[in-house]
């Protein structure tokens, strides 16, 4: 396995991000994104049916319409949950639909479901805006000159700035995703790029620690910079293979087993953790290749003018 140049093929795989978030941008002005109704509103619709109904009927009824994505909710008089299962008030918060095509919806559910009584019907605003969103935008930003800080103390600031450009690799890459295939986009989606965040750093962290352990032994004995990171890289491999197939493996079961409100969590979460165990091998290592060799090149031009 150690004959693998990983670090001195690292040309390709910046290469292949580059491509791939080149792409993705394009696709992002282009297309843009599936904004759920976190972001843009919506329609809530609170009927009381005469009957106990499930969630996976109201669902299915609702599938007709390519609305099988909305928030469904079972409550009881009070607005309290009462069974996990089945309900006679249930609260639908779903996109903002059209007078016409709420009527469809409506009668569809009464033909598929069981008669009910409206007890609320209401358009309301984005719970996610402009401020909020801006703020979110600002905190990511903060933790990133903090985590420079941070790595550049604990060990230098290359490392810091390639663990910074790594995690923001990962998450254009996340995005671009979406843009991609049209996924909706809702408060969940924040949730799991921060997650994505978390994981992926801690990754790249633990080779980071291993190059510089390896760092003042290696030069000792003659060695080159790509093969203390090759070196470094295969070390810690085992441990970072084993821990997102742990994950993904997990994030799996969500996907394929768990409720359509969580498919595209579980889906960016997947793509997420994939991309994070890439980045890290890949893209975060190799950067600090590159800084370490802009800097000694500097330091050897400074050194001739003197």
């Amino acid at each position: 396995m150690n004959k693998l140049n990983l670090a001195g093929h690292r040309n390709l795989f910046f290469l292949l991000s580059a491509i791939i978030i080149a792409a993705g941008i394009a696709c992002m002005c282009i297309r843009g994104f599936n904004f759920g109704i976190d972001f843009t509103g919506g329609t809530i619709i609170d009927l009381k049916f005469e009957k106990p109904v499930t969630i996976a009927e109201v669902r299915s009824s609702l599938a007709k319409y390519n609305l099988e994505g909305s928030t469904i909710q079972l409550s009881g008089e009070n607005g309290a949950a009462t069974d996990a299962t089945m309900g006679e008030n249930v609260m639908i918060r779903t996109v903002d639909l059209e007078e016409n095509q709420r009527k469809d919806v409506m009668s569809t559910l009464k033909s598929d479901v069981a008669d009910y009584q409206v007890l609320r019907e209401e358009k309301v605003g984005a719970t996610i805006g402009g401020e909020l969103i801006t703020n979110a935008v600002l905190a990511l930003v903060v933790s990133w000159a903090l985590i420079i800080l941070y790595v550049a103390y604990r060990f230098e600031w290359r490392f810091g700035v390639a663990a910074v450009l790594a995690l923001v690799h990962d998450i254009l890459i996340v995005l671009a995703v979406f843009s991609f295939t049209q996924r909706q986009i809702d408060s969940s989606f924040i949730a799991a790029l921060l997650t994505v965040v978390g994981y992926s750093i801690n990754d790249t962290i633990v080779i980071f620690d291993r190059i510089r352990e390896n760092l003042k032994l290696h030069f000792r004995r003659g060695g080159n910079i790509d093969t203390l990171v090759n070196t470094s890289i295969f070390q810690t491999l085992t441990r970072s293979l084993y821990t997102v197939f742990t994950v993904m493996f997990t994030t799996f079961a969500l996907y394929f087993f768990g409720g359509d409100t969580t498919k595209d969590f579980a889906f960016a979460l997947l793509v997420g953790f994939g991309c994070g165990c890439y980045s890290s091998i890949f893209i975060a290592s190799p950067l600090w290749i590159v800084f370490r060799n802009w800097g000694e090149k500097k330091h050897k031009a400074k050194v001739v003018t003197e």
